[in-house]
């Protein structure tokens, strides 16, 4: 670090929020036009991607400038900081509250009403009578709409094999917390390097998963209701594991670069807690998805 302030700094007006907002037009914009096969939404979903890239670099870059200044360096500027992570976690946790309780309801009510089961008797009689109430639904109230998958992702697949990695990677990573804290260079370069390529085979994995649900299993967002929260939670899931193995890449750079110290690691810190939610996350999946 090279210079120490002692006064809250309040950096300059930027406009990457604004890049950031077109950004995510441009992705959801053509992830909705995918959905409907407009010819249009993979080159805007691109479009939005890079832009969200160029975000975080340029975004990232100006705050690790500023922390290489020493503007950071104030108590009060890195308990906002904290705070200001701890509450953006909150959000992201939230966020995917209401795909589970989207989840949970499917499963729980509206499915089994569906089929007969408690206040749904009527429903089931009168519009579809032939439909059974299981989990996974392979055959849906109206199968010549929705079609069901003919059969879903084994547990003990691919699924088990990304729980291993991430899991993995969050041992890494805390190892890697302990090195900078110890002063241990080689052995921070060591373990972040593991944990980043621990995130790259997980996207892989992800991946491979999904060519084999929508080539082999008939399992797609088409596929009903199942289908539909399957993709949802694995795919915003897989959207977070992406920027976090982005951040971890920055991270790995700046490693190189000597830039973290005890005192000074927030960033590395701010990111860890980043990958350690998204493991959790993943359990949650795991669990209530592929398992139970």
């Amino acid at each position: 670090m090279l210079n120490q302030h002692s006064h809250y700094y309040l950096p300059k007006p930027t406009g990457w929020p604004i890049i950031g907002s077109i950004a995510l037009f441009f992705f959801l914009g053509g992830f909705a036009n995918l959905l409907h096969h407009h010819w249009f939404a993979p080159y805007m979903m691109t479009i939005g991607f890079i832009l969200f890239l160029v975000l975080l670099f340029g975004w990232f870059g100006t705050v690790i400038k500023e922390n290489r200044a020493g503007l950071l360096s104030d108590h009060q500027v890195e308990r906002s900081f904290r705070w200001g992570m701890v509450w953006f976690i909150f959000t992201e946790v939230m966020f995917f509250a209401t795909f589970f309780g989207a989840l949970f309801y499917a499963r729980l009510v509206s499915v089994p009403q569906l089929g007969g089961e408690g206040d749904g008797w009527w429903t089931h009689l009168l519009l579809w009578s032939h439909f059974q109430s299981t989990w996974p639904v392979f055959s849906n109230p109206n199968p010549t709409t929705f079609k069901g998958p003919h059969s879903v992702m084994e547990t003990w697949g691919i699924p088990a094999i990304n729980t291993a990695i991430l899991l993995s990677s969050g041992a890494t990573v805390t190892v890697v917390h302990w090195a900078i804290l110890k002063r241990k260079y080689l052995t921070q370069k060591i373990f972040q390097i593991a944990t980043v390529l621990l995130g790259i085979s997980f996207l892989f994995m992800q991946c491979r998963e999904y060519a084999i649900a929508y080539t082999e299993k008939g399992l797609t967002l088409g596929s009903g209701i199942f289908g539909t929260t399957f993709f949802m939670l694995t795919g915003f899931h897989m959207f977070h594991v992406t920027i976090g193995t982005i951040m971890l890449i920055v991270i790995l750079w700046r490693l190189f670069k000597k830039d973290f110290e005890p005192g000074n690691l927030f960033a590395f810190e701010a990111v860890s807690w980043y990958w350690h939610f998204v493991d959790v996350v993943w359990l949650f999946l795991f669990v209530f998805v592929y398992w139970l």
